[in-house]
């Protein structure tokens, strides 16, 4: 079975079977209690929550291995800039200095700002694949239905659902285009230079928009003659009402945001966490 790549997968998983809606609010409650706080310990009970829930939903490395490589290259510039930039920050944070070794200069190599960048990075690895749950468990078309239930727009909610649609299309575009290029003799593979390669694919950004444009104009037709706009309301079939289960998975991640909350006022008395005191 040829899985497309970022794009819905229909499984019979749990997350699956969860509203869009409630996986929404779940996604949201959970980014923020990650944002809320820079303790690790937190953010690290919900990295683990996270990655357990992407293997309940049987997310395929094929569907996202080139998101995780483009993710895995702004980690690392942001990790590497992030010490270029501020090498102390963490002594600055933490109040405290305990130097493991020197590199020239001004930068040292501390385990304060060691700590204050692995917890940093633990953030991004926390909050990734909260994201990648959401996109590719939820059917677009229910998660439009699941908002327009609570009050938004259907015209705000059919957007939604058609941008979440074309990820996948334009990947596939790439691919197609990227590939009648090569069968003219046009080398894109790890053969020629980088420099050579980026310009070539930037040269496919041109027919990719072009392609873009005729499915935007064929689209905007088909609707105009089905009078999208026309009414107020309109009906969904692929409405999800609310259960049990989606219930439950709200009432946990709105705990979780409470916890985050409490642990910054109560225990660290700080956003972040100093184990250096």
């Amino acid at each position: 079975m040829k899985i497309k790549t970022f794009s819905y997968d229909q499984l019979d998983t749990f997350v699956h079977r969860l509203s869009g809606l409630s996986k929404l609010v779940c996604f949201l409650l959970l980014t923020t209690a990650i944002m809320l706080t820079y303790d690790i310990r937190v953010i690290l009970g919900i990295m683990v929550l996270s990655y357990i829930m992407m293997a309940v939903s049987k997310i395929r490395l094929s569907q996202i291995r080139v998101m995780l490589i483009y993710v895995g290259i702004f980690l690392a510039f942001n990790f590497v800039l992030t010490y270029v930039f501020a090498p102390e920050y963490g002594c600055e944070i933490y109040g405290t200095k305990h130097v493991l070794f020197t590199i020239a200069g001004p930068y040292t190599v501390t385990l304060e700002q060691l700590f204050y960048q692995v917890t940093k990075f633990m953030k991004y690895l926390s909050v990734i694949p909260l994201g990648i749950i959401f996109i590719l468990t939820t059917n677009p078309s229910e998660f439009a239905s699941s908002l327009n239930g609570v009050g938004i727009s259907y015209k705000v909610c059919t957007s939604l659902a058609l941008t979440l649609r074309y990820f996948p299309d334009v990947a596939a575009d790439y691919n197609a285009i990227s590939l009648a290029q090569q069968a003219r003799g046009v080398e894109m593979s790890k053969k020629a230079k980088m420099m050579d390669r980026l310009k070539r694919i930037a040269s496919i950004l041109i027919p990719l928009i072009m392609t873009t444009m005729d499915r935007i104009d064929i689209i905007s037709n088909a609707m105009d003659l089905r009078g999208f706009g026309k009414h107020k309301k309109r009906t969904w079939y692929a409405r999800k009402p609310l259960k049990q289960a989606d219930y439950i998975s709200m009432s946990v991640s709105l705990c979780i945001l409470i916890i985050s909350i409490a642990v910054r006022i109560f225990i660290n008395h700080s956003i972040y966490y100093n184990p250096f005191i």
